[in-house]
């Protein structure tokens, strides 16, 4: 059974395209009246706010029409940024020799809160340099991750 993340994925990645831009990723965080449906667009020339606006508005109306989410809710659309949010394997392999920081659903080496260096990525498994130590995490493991900007 797929996520609603999965879902809400595969049904706004054509919308957001056809703008010319990439669907980065997206997090839906249930809160009842409060909740959030955050869309990150990229695009090799940079995200504007004009971007941001346009997308929303595609997103939007592709969201009424389909009504994937039954609850309140505030979409949000945005850059990922310099602390890019990381989802999937293939950005994490674009990030190899950089620094992250995730939260995993299950301790790894005794902790869910992890900042090291990604040093590879095989199928759906992170090798990532925390203290000296490689430890090997499964994508299906982390919560959350970002990457650590360097300034």
């Amino acid at each position: 059974m797929a996520t609603i993340e999965n879902r809400l994925e595969d049904m706004l990645k054509s919308p957001v395209e056809a703008l010319g831009h990439t669907l980065w990723g997206l997090e839906y965080v249930q809160a009842g009246k409060h909740s959030i449906l955050r869309v990150y667009i990229d695009n090799e020339k940079g995200i504007f706010i004009e971007d941001c606006a346009e997308t929303s508005r595609q997103v939007s109306a592709v969201l009424d029409v389909e009504d994937p989410i039954s609850t309140e809710y505030t979409l949000e659309v945005s850059s990922p940024g310099v602390d890019r949010p990381l989802f999937k394997a293939e950005q994490y392999a674009a990030y190899i020799d950089e620094t992250v920081k995730i939260q995993l659903t299950m301790p790894v080496a005794g902790s869910r809160n992890l900042k090291g260096t990604v040093t590879g990525i095989e199928g759906q498994m992170l090798s990532l340099t925390v203290d000296g130590n490689e430890l090997i995490i499964a994508l299906d493991n982390i919560r959350k991750g970002n990457l650590i900007a360097k300034f």
